[in-house]
């Protein structure tokens, strides 16, 4: 892994509030895989998106790669629709906030920052 790319895998540890969503071109639609105050943690290349009640929503692991332009992330669900699928994404990340956007399986990684469709793109704040 890079040197980058280690740096912002040490940055993206801890907890992470989703505070948008855009899907297909629409924002902030109904969505199974988050809820009201529900939190991501990050624990080295590992996520667990839970409830505020603690209820796991998904889980999986990442790869970062931060010397593509735009940042290049694959995610591989560990449960869901998803499971096992490779998801091309892209992110950005400046201090606390954390942007990425995905493409669904099959399709090219997203280079820019808005959805079309079969992409999604999710925006988060750090919890401290």
């Amino acid at each position: 892994m890079s040197p980058l790319s280690t740096s912002d895998l040490q940055a993206l540890q801890g907890t992470w509030e989703q505070t948008a969503l855009e899907d297909s071109g629409v924002l902030n639609p109904a969505d199974i895989h988050s809820a009201p105050g529900a939190l991501t943690t990050i624990i080295e290349d590992r996520f667990e998106v839970t409830t505020v009640s603690g209820e796991i929503l998904l889980s999986g692991r990442f790869v970062l790669d931060a010397g593509t332009q735009p940042k290049s992330i694959t995610w591989t669900d560990d449960m869901g629709e998803d499971a096992g699928k490779q998801l091309l994404a892209s992110y950005r990340l400046d201090g606390d906030d954390f942007v990425f956007i995905a493409a669904d399986e099959g399709m090219p990684r997203p280079t820019v920052f808005s959805t079309g469709p079969g992409q999604t793109m999710r925006t988060f704040v750090r919890r401290l």
